[in-house]
């Protein structure tokens, strides 16, 4: 059922490279309808972003009251709100020690440079439908780095507010909430709610939308797409944790990735005919085949050197290192959003309270960018004052610069500020 690729093959990276590419291009569904939906709600607003509710969702009402949003709190049950709270505390603690220091420089003139981090003012967070987990990982770190206002866009289920997300909203102090999903709450964060930001992981539409409104707003240095794991593992490794893991990831969405990547060739064939047993007893079966066939892979490695190629080519979201000596690949590993080490650490657990973030880079972008963080609702603003004799000093060297680079009026500017 899942695809193979044996390492022994000298082609072997450009296999993993084609398959890889596949997925991540977007070619494979059409998203073309976000250029649309995006155009038609810029232009139109609200009464566009309610024809796309009304379509896709039968909802119509984007606003939700106080009293409704306390209304679907009261039936949330007790060991959720508990849970929850379990996970804010965990989450808040972890990233309140990525708190940004500024930076100060005085030099021997007494110029002063400093480096300051102001707060992005309005951020736009996108939760999909019943994920309170998703809004504690992106709203607390926005708080704790000084956000005045965060927008949470948040699709209805049924027609009706999803409590637990409520929960979560109230529970960070979230008093802004549009009943949104999709390309069209996007949209509207960017164009009706007007953020400066948006954060939240979310679909291919999702992530489309997220790349068309860049530059009217801005995202996270990263792609949040469609979920990703790749799990290591050897002779050694219980094989029901690798299928748990894997199916898992799976049941996300048609689009998740599950990779398995070993040396040993007894756990690959043996994982390819237990899964397809476990497959079978599980929920959301319809889903987690599809994104198994279409996006499953063994990578069967023959040496240790392949194994950190390999992973590093993915550039996986998430990645469990479950073999019995992880210590010689953990330091190799260049590209990965979070890593999960040795067998008592399951990927889903870091879904919700462990305390680091759940949003990571996807399709590849673990190769240059990293999860959400605090420095994702800072703005970096040097402040410069240079003294009488600190601008003698500097702006000599800097006239020559600005005379080789032919830009005279340069020099002028920097000469009139000097002694004549």
């Amino acid at each position: 059922m899942i695809k193979e690729i044996n390492c022994k093959n000298s082609n072997f990276k450009k296999k993993l490279k084609n398959f890889l590419e596949k997925r991540r291009s977007g070619k494979t569904i059409n998203t073309s309808i976000v250029l649309k939906i995006i155009k038609d709600i810029k232009k139109n607003k609200l009464k566009a972003l309610i024809k796309y509710e009304k379509k896709f969702s039968k909802n119509t009402k984007i606003k939700p009251s106080k009293k409704e949003i306390n209304q679907s709190i009261k039936n949330l049950d007790p060991k959720i709100k508990k849970a929850i709270d379990f996970a804010y505390s965990r989450i808040f603690k972890f990233h309140s020690m990525q708190r940004a220091k500024n930076i100060k420089y005085v030099d021997q003139y007494k110029n002063q440079i400093e480096y300051k981090h102001i707060p992005i003012q309005k951020v736009g967070v996108y939760v999909p439908a019943n994920l309170p987990s998703t809004l504690l990982m992106n709203v607390i770190p926005a708080k704790l780095a000084g956000v005045k206002r965060v927008v949470v866009a948040n699709p209805l289920v049924n027609g009706r507010l999803n409590a637990a997300v409520m929960y979560a909203a109230k529970k960070c102090g979230i008093s802004e909430i549009i009943s949104a999903g999709g390309s069209q709450a996007i949209a509207s964060l960017a164009y009706i709610q007007k953020v400066n930001k948006i954060v939240g992981p979310g679909n291919i539409y999702v992530a489309r939308s997220k790349r068309e409104v860049f530059g009217d707003v801005g995202t996270e240095g990263m792609v949040a797409g469609p979920s990703e794991i790749c799990v290591l593992a050897d002779g050694k490794t219980d094989l029901n944790q690798v299928i748990t893991s894997m199916i898992g990831q799976a049941e996300h969405d048609v689009n998740s990735q599950c990779i398995l990547i070993t040396k040993d060739k007894k756990l690959a064939n043996k994982f390819n005919i237990e899964i397809k047993e476990s497959i079978k007893k599980v929920q959301r079966k319809r889903v987690v085949l599809k994104s198994l066939k279409n996006n499953g892979l063994i990578v069967l490695a023959q040496s240790d050197k392949q194994i950190i190629e390999a992973i590093d080519e993915v550039a996986p979201e998430h990645l469990e290192i479950n073999v019995s000596n992880y210590k010689k690949y953990l330091n190799q590993i260049h590209n990965a959003g979070s890593i999960m080490i040795g067998k008592y650490s399951p990927m889903a657990v870091s879904d919700y309270n462990v305390g680091s973030n759940h949003v990571l880079p996807t399709l590849g972008s673990a190769k240059f960018s990293s999860g959400l963080n605090l420095s994702e609702f800072y703005k970096k603003i040097s402040h410069i004052t240079l003294t009488k004799k600190g601008i003698e000093k500097l702006g000599e060297s800097a006239t020559h610069l600005a005379e080789y680079e032919e830009l005279d009026n340069h020099a002028q500017s920097i000469k009139s500020r000097m002694r004549r």
